[in-house]
Formats: structure tokens, C-alpha cells, sequence
């Protein structure tokens, strides 16, 4: 018997070639297979299994934080600052950050027992999310959270959307216009840039997932009085010209529930 290859044409087929015979197209071999249910994977190696995490939902600050570790260049080529930083996902505030010269799960864990401390999170339930990257489940690491009563979350390995907030956090940091052009000489520079951006970020700008609102005054819960008057300032301009508007205006309502890996019907 003849192998079966594909040929690569205008349209995907598969072909005897020994006599010449055209059979039938690749996603028609597909769709037999998946009619006789026999469209599973084949070989010796189990096929690798990672279930999409449950989602997880916040419906208040310090409820649902997330954190990373993000390189920060220096001067000396090869070298890295490394910049542990935690957000809280329903106000998508920074509620800590530490730079250092290496990656540590001891880093990792003081970082998160002072944050817990200071944001006096003792007593209530509260999820980490992050990746799989050992300062994240590392023993120390896994110690602190169980003393603590924080219940940790992990991404699946090699899925980067399992932790965008803290991707898009990073991408804000890093092209904002303020970014020095230049590496950091020392961690005391980049530490102080760090601490000018934490309070631009928490309490200047105007976050847009949050209806552009300031992560801090989510945080604080000021956004539900400040959506409130906007909505009414837009019900106002469309009343007084209401040939400026085809349809409703902005959705102002204040949004209770965020979700980390929502599902389609979340």
C-alpha cells in the first residue's frame, strides 16, 4: 500500500500519486474522521492536557490580586532590574512593587506579606493570580500564602492570557511617554521612576476599562458617585441637543463583578 501524502495546490487534497488518483480533500478526511469519532490524538505520549482555569470573580477591592515580575534594563549589557509588582483586578490598582537585582522567591514572598499588611487584607478571603515561574511556586513562596490565607491561582503553562492584566499593566509602564529613553544606573533611580509612575497610574489616569475613572478612586470606592454624575452630564447634553445623538449615550453604570478567565456567559 501506497502512503497517502497531501498535495499542496489552490485546495489542500490528498492523493495516490502511484496511480495517479485524486481522493478526496484534507477537511474531508477530517470530517470522517470526526463523524467515526476517531479524531483524537494518536501516539505512544498521552496528549497534553491543560483545562482552562474556573473563573474567578472580584466584586470589591483586595478581593482578586495578580502579579509579575518584569525586566528592567541597566546600563551594564546583560544586567536586569527585576520589578515584582502586584494589582488588585477589580480596581486595577498597584498595590505593591519592589525592585531587585535577581529573581527570588524570598522577594516574592516578603513582597506579598507586606502588601497583605498594608492593605489590611488579614481576615478576608483573598486569590493570587500569576504564572508558572518559580518565585511564584516556590516553597517559600507557597509557605506564605497558606500562612496568610491567600488562596493561590495559577495560568496554564505557555497561555499568556491567563495573566493580561499583568501584561497590559507592563506594556502601560514601558510606552508611556514619560519611560526613560535611557537604562537605569542604579535601582535607586529606577526605583524612584517606579514610584512617580505608581501614582500617575493609581491616581491620575484615567483608566479606560474602568469608564475612565482613576484605578485609586475604584479602589477607594469614589467611582460609583462619579459615574453617577457623568451620566447624568450626558443625559443632560443630549436633552439640550438631542440632534447631536443617534442612539443612547455612554454606559455609566457602575460595574460590580470583574472576572479573571471569564467564561463566554460570564
Amino acid at each position: 500500500m501506497h502512503p497517502v501524502p497531501l498535495c499542496r495546490n489552490s485546495r489542500n487534497c490528498i492523493a495516490d500519486w502511484a496511480n495517479n488518483k485524486y481522493i478526496a480533500s484534507e477537511s474531508s478526511f477530517y470530517r470522517v474522521l470526526r463523524q467515526k469519532d476517531q479524531l483524537t490524538h494518536r501516539g505512544k505520549a498521552k496528549a497534553a492536557k491543560h483545562k482552562r482555569p474556573e473563573a474567578i470573580e472580584a466584586t470589591g477591592p483586595n478581593e482578586l490580586w495578580r502579579w509579575d515580575i518584569t525586566y528592567l534594563p541597566t546600563t551594564i549589557k546583560g544586567l536586569f532590574f527585576y520589578l515584582y509588582m502586584i494589582m488588585d483586578i477589580y480596581s486595577r490598582k498597584i498595590v505593591g512593587w519592589e525592585i531587585h537585582d535577581s529573581e527570588s522567591t524570598e522577594y516574592s514572598s516578603l513582597l506579598i506579606r507586606k502588601t497583605y499588611l498594608r492593605e489590611g487584607v488579614a481576615g478576608k478571603p483573598l486569590v493570587l493570580h500569576s504564572d508558572n515561574g518559580s518565585p511564584m511556586k516556590g516553597a517559600t513562596m507557597l509557605a506564605t500564602l497558606q500562612k496568610l490565607g491567600v488562596m493561590p491561582s495559577f495560568s496554564r503553562p505557555s497561555v499568556s492570557n491567563d495573566n493580561a492584566y499583568s501584561e497590559a499593566l507592563f506594556k502601560t509602564l514601558k510606552y508611556t511617554t514619560g519611560y526613560p529613553d535611557k537604562p537605569f544606573d542604579s535601582i535607586k533611580q529606577a526605583q524612584q521612576w517606579v514610584l512617580n509612575f505608581q501614582h500617575w497610574y493609581n491616581e491620575i489616569h484615567r483608566h479606560s476599562a474602568l469608564k475612565f475613572v482613576t484605578p485609586g478612586q475604584r479602589h477607594r470606592g469614589e467611582d460609583v458617585d462619579l459615574l453617577k454624575k457623568k451620566a447624568a452630564l450626558y443625559n443632560s447634553a443630549k436633552d439640550s441637543h438631542p440632534e447631536r445623538w443617534s442612539g443612547a449615550t455612554r454606559n455609566w453604570e457602575h460595574e460590580q463583578v470583574v472576572y479573571l478567565n471569564p467564561t463566554k456567559s460570564d
